[in-house]
């Protein structure tokens, strides 16, 4: 039972493989439809990973999923032989068919009921595409009425339109078996495509003592009585490519059955098919012994690992990291020399330390393409439900992202979308009014940026109206009504709670929770969000976040007598100031000249409370940093201690979000330090209006 689970486990990992790979060819066809110059081979792609889902599906008894699946394939072979032309209503189609079958890959993991309704609506689509109507049991399943319709064929037409056949020799190697492969799942399959008949040929067993089972000894004669054509035949045998001796050859449709051994060309795996054999015009012989004994070329090796086993790992690896960082403390309170053996040998042991780490968490990073895939069927969904025009772009599909954050990251993102859709962008009337394109864009895109990832959707809508929003704030009694705010202020009201630009409720949004369960969401994962808009040309919203949960490179800094930790991936530099690059403004803060540019100062010791704002900060170091929104600021601290690796340990569990504050670690010495979310504590700084100070 419990290979049977792992086997069927394996199953749907690799479906998801293969819904990536067809989400990915339906968008290549799609870009390539105005050119009206689809790659065949792409089409192929997105038909092979249909039939892999169906093939799988079948081994394990997933008849809706397989149902669905076949009409599919049925509709993409269509396509692939060019009996249907790809439009963009069919490739419409095709993107709801395949969020259909992602529908049913799930819920059959998840062991819940199909939504027959829809797939029978999907498959009447696909059905009316290629001309075909559903067999009598699938018309049951469905609720169909079936109907006699006279077709007006001929005795003559009739007899043609008669199923043909394929003789299929099969000879497995014995790989074929060490590999997992199972010939009885390949007879299943082509067992669906019409009437097969199988015979064994034992005759190459050994006696019983001379038995071996590592080798294989059997093979197969198979005849099948199918309409489907030879490719399909071949695509069955597609996965044990290289792992058996396969010969196909087509039978006529008034040929008798026999299982007679086929000619000798044919059973090294040679297809030969005579003038007056073939139904139709004369085709060249094709030899398929190179492709039947050509070696596979092998995959990248992979192995599967559940999430918990690499968690526990990295969690191993943060208590190495802590561990190091004691005994370096406690070499140095013993007055070891660095350049001793003790002091090189403790060296070796943190770059070691450093190198386990970076490999650990290379282990949990993945691209973050399949976060973005999902995200185009939001926009499909989305868009039809607010009866708008609107297509997705990307950029940075394989920038790297812990897992964890992929996963927590796609309800922020849906949420974002949503609101870009049902807010941004305008009717098509308003757009064309405004000379803007008819479809509305919106745009993914993710890169690293400063050691963190950096994820922004931006939409070509009609931006932020800042009159509405704070009106609607005023109204709504969530700031005063003499309040003065400028347009980033005005924009930050959209994440205050219960806030709402919606006259009504619909569909996609209007109901009070929004966008500060966003700011929520990103802030729980150590991340930041911040948003701009241009009236009339659109709104970007920006997400920061950590490359990783587990372990950072970190300044450790002394301010007012505590110890605290500033990530050095926030640090643009550091420098000591003198009395003659520092200046006062009318507010009270100070800014300090750098390179002709004035940045404005926070005392961090006054951010969080250890002493009131100081008025001079030539005794003290400043760490300039850069926001989301590229401003820059000076960060004042005592004294910077060192430099070094620390373990992060959350603390939104325990004690919710701090202000200031990304998370804690344990210091070679044993004790806690905070560690400096220093865009937050910019933020919140004491002197606001010092922080506001621009560049010149």
């Amino acid at each position: 039972m419990g290979k049977s689970s792992d086997i069927r486990d394996t199953f749907f990992m690799e479906c998801e493989e293969l819904l990536e790979a067809l989400s990915d060819g339906l968008n290549d066809i799609q870009r390539t439809l105005p050119s009206g110059r689809t790659n065949p081979e792409t089409v192929n792609a997105v038909f092979r990973s249909v039939h892999s889902i169906k093939g799988g599906a079948g081994a394990f008894g997933l008849e809706a999923l397989v149902r669905f699946a076949h009409h599919f394939e049925t509709t993409l072979a269509a396509l692939r032989g060019n009996t249907v032309s790809a439009d963009t209503t069919l490739i419409a189609l095709f993107f709801r068919s395949s969020d259909h079958l992602s529908d049913l890959v799930h819920s059959a993991r998840d062991d819940l009921p199909a939504d027959t309704m829809v797939s029978a609506d999907l498959i009447a689509r696909l059905e009316a595409v290629v001309g075909q109507a559903p067999d009598l049991g699938e018309a049951a399943d469905f609720g169909f009425v079936p109907m006699a319709i006279s077709l007006g064929l001929d005795p003559q037409d009739q007899e043609l339109a008669e199923p043909t056949g394929f003789r299929i020799l099969f000879t497995p190697h014995k790989r074929l078996f060490l590999v997992g492969h199972d010939p009885a799942v390949l007879f299943r399959v082509l067992a669906e495509m019409g009437d097969l008949t199988v015979e064994v040929d034992s005759a190459a067993l050994p006696e019983f003592d001379t038995f071996s089972w590592q080798e294989s000894y059997l093979r197969w004669t198979l005849t099948l009585a199918t309409a489907e054509p030879e490719h399909t035949i071949l695509e069955v045998f597609e996965f044990v490519e290289g792992l058996c001796d396969l010969g196909v050859t087509p039978l006529r449709p008034d040929r008798k059955t026999d299982t007679t051994d086929p000619p000798p060309e044919t059973a090294r795996g040679v297809d030969q098919v005579p003038a007056h054999q073939a139904n139709g015009p004369t085709r060249p012989l094709v030899d398929r012994r190179a492709v039947v004994r050509k070696p596979p070329t092998p995959p990248k090796a992979t192995v599967r690992v559940e999430l918990e086993r690499v968690d526990r790992l990295i969690n191993l690896v943060g208590e190495l990291v802590i561990n190091q960082a004691m005994l370096s403390q406690c070499v140095h309170q013993a007055g070891i020399s660095p350049r001793s053996d003790i002091g090189t040998g403790l060296d070796d042991f943190r770059n070691l330390s450093r190198e386990i780490q970076e490999s650990v968490m290379a282990i949990r990073a993945q691209p973050i393409k399949p976060l973005f895939q999902r995200m185009e069927r939001i926009i499909r969904e989305s868009s039809e439900t607010a009866g708008k025009k609107v297509r997705l772009e990307t950029s940075g599909e394989f920038t790297e992202v812990d897992k964890t954050l992929i996963e927590r990251l796609a309800d922020p993102l849906t949420h974002m979308i949503r609101n870009a859709i049902d807010h941004g962008i305008e009717p098509e009337a308003v757009r064309v009014q405004a000379g803007k394109p008819v479809i509305g864009t919106v745009s993914l895109s993710a890169e690293h940026r400063s050691g963190r990832v950096l994820i922004e959707v931006a939409d070509d809508g009609a931006g932020i109206n800042r009159k509405k929003v704070l009106q609607i704030a005023v109204d709504k009694g969530l700031i005063a009504r003499d309040l003065d705010l400028g347009d980033p202020e005005i924009d930050k009201l959209l994440f205050l709670p219960g806030f709402s630009t919606a006259s009504q409720v619909s569909d996609l949004s209007g109901r009070g929770v929004g966008m500060d369960v966003v700011k929520s969401a990103i802030q729980a994962l150590g991340g930041r969000v911040a948003i701009s808009s241009d009236p009339g040309h659109g709104t970007v919203m920006a997400i920061s976040l950590p490359l990783t949960l587990a372990v950072l490179d970190g300044m450790i800094v002394e301010i007012a007598g505590e110890t605290m930790v500033v990530p050095i991936t926030a640090i643009l530099e550091t420098l000591r100031p003198t009395s003659k690059d520092l200046h006062s403004i009318a507010s009270g803060g100070q800014v300090v000249a750098i390179r002709g540019k004035f940045i404005p100062i926070v005392d961090l010791g006054a951010a969080f409370g250890h002493r009131d704002a100081r008025m001079e900060f030539a005794e003290t170091v400043l760490l300039l940093v850069e926001t989301g929104q590229e401003q820059k600021f000076a960060l004042a601290v005592d004294a910077i201690i060192d430099q070094r690796q620390v373990v992060i340990k959350g603390l939104e569990e325990n004690y919710g979000h701090i202000v200031g504050v990304a998370a804690a670690t344990i210091l070679g010495d044993g004790k806690i330090a905070l560690i400096i979310d220093p865009e937050d504590i910019v933020a919140n700084a004491p002197h606001p209006t010092a922080t506001r100070t621009q560049e010149n």
